[in-house]
């Protein structure tokens, strides 16, 4: 039999095995499950209201959680605002002057603080709303995982270098992917997001005028409303999906095997490469790409979250309390 000193030494150790625990905490999908019930019910009124307004905005908050996962974690970092002494990643380049759907965020933190005062992290509502979004587009639904809490600080240097170009090559998405954990199954699955939404003229002018694994005519489409010269036409908006824009489904890489994938950063996972089984898989079966998508995204949200003591639940998405 162990001796009583023994004995309170195990207990030692086992109590602060779990308050370490407590503040580290995993995450959990029943995580409001007593704190906020209703936050689900929330936040899909205000994506759906959105969407329903403009489809476009289901794939701006899908990117605005991805942009949050890939500098420091999941984190809500994204969300924070300029300041005279603060500098946040709303301004760095793969931000500038394209995510978008802040004002959206801010409807939706403003209806779950009707509800639960203080409980639910602006982190949490990017995740949430980013899975509501591709199910009212009619794609997959999972289960969130919850309980991260706010930065209260941002990296613009982090999301320069975190976040990949369009014109990134496979080699650097694998390697870009890597980094935050993901795999490079994971990186072909979460690129299928790009079923939906649309890109700057800036951003895929090099593909249509300068590349040779193009369809012809899709590059010829895309010519008339993006000009060959820098600052002319740089907004002009192409959807990245030129079959189903507002629709979640597997078009996206259907595309890529006709070359016409809009950005370089699309065509590169048909090219020969590594990706090319993955795309043709995800071609043929839907139901695949939809698995996939999901378990990528759930694992995606995992990435180094705050939980526990650590950050805040913030009161307002745009700033710190």
């Amino acid at each position: 039999m162990a001796s009583s000193t023994t004995f309170m030494a195990i207990v030692t150790i086992t109590v602060l095995a779990l308050c370490f625990g407590s503040s580290y905490a995993q995450l959990s999908t029943t995580y409001y499950s007593k704190s906020c019930p209703n936050v689900f019910k929330a936040i899909r009124s205000v994506v759906q209201s959105a969407i329903s307004n403009e489809p476009r905005m289901g794939a701006s908050l899908l990117r605005l959680h991805f942009h949050d996962c890939f500098v420091n974690g999941c984190d809500g970092s994204i969300l924070l605002d300029d300041t005279s002494s603060f500098t946040g990643e709303k301004n760095a380049v793969p931000n500038r002057n394209s995510v978008r759907g802040f004002n959206v965020v801010d409807d939706i933190k403003s209806a779950v603080e009707k509800l639960c005062p203080k409980v639910v992290s602006c982190a949490d509502i990017l995740a949430i709303a980013a899975r509501d979004s591709v199910a009212i587009l009619e794609g997959p639904t999972w289960n969130v995982k919850l309980g991260r809490r706010d930065a209260r600080n941002a990296s613009q240097g982090a999301a320069d270098s975190n976040i990949p170009p369009p014109t990134s090559n496979l080699t650097n998405l694998i390697s870009s992917f890597r980094a935050q954990g993901l795999s490079a199954k994971d990186m072909v699955a979460l690129s299928g997001s790009h079923t939906i939404g649309k890109a700057r003229c800036t951003t895929f002018r090099p593909r249509i005028y300068n590349e040779t694994n193009i369809d012809k005519s899709f590059a010829k489409t895309r010519q008339e409303n993006c000009p060959k010269k820098t600052g002319s036409g740089d907004n002009n908006l192409a959807p990245l999906d030129v079959q189903t824009p507002t629709s979640f489904d597997n078009n996206y890489y259907k595309n890529l095997i006709n070359l016409k994938g809009l950005l370089h950063s699309d065509q590169v996972l048909f090219n020969g490469g590594s990706a090319d089984a993955q795309v043709k898989k995800y071609t043929y079966s839907p139901d695949t790409f939809f698995v996939d998508f999901a378990a990528a995204m759930i694992k995606m949200g995992d990435n180094k979250p705050l939980t526990g003591s650590e950050g805040e639940i913030r009161k307002k998405c745009r700033m710190v309390n």
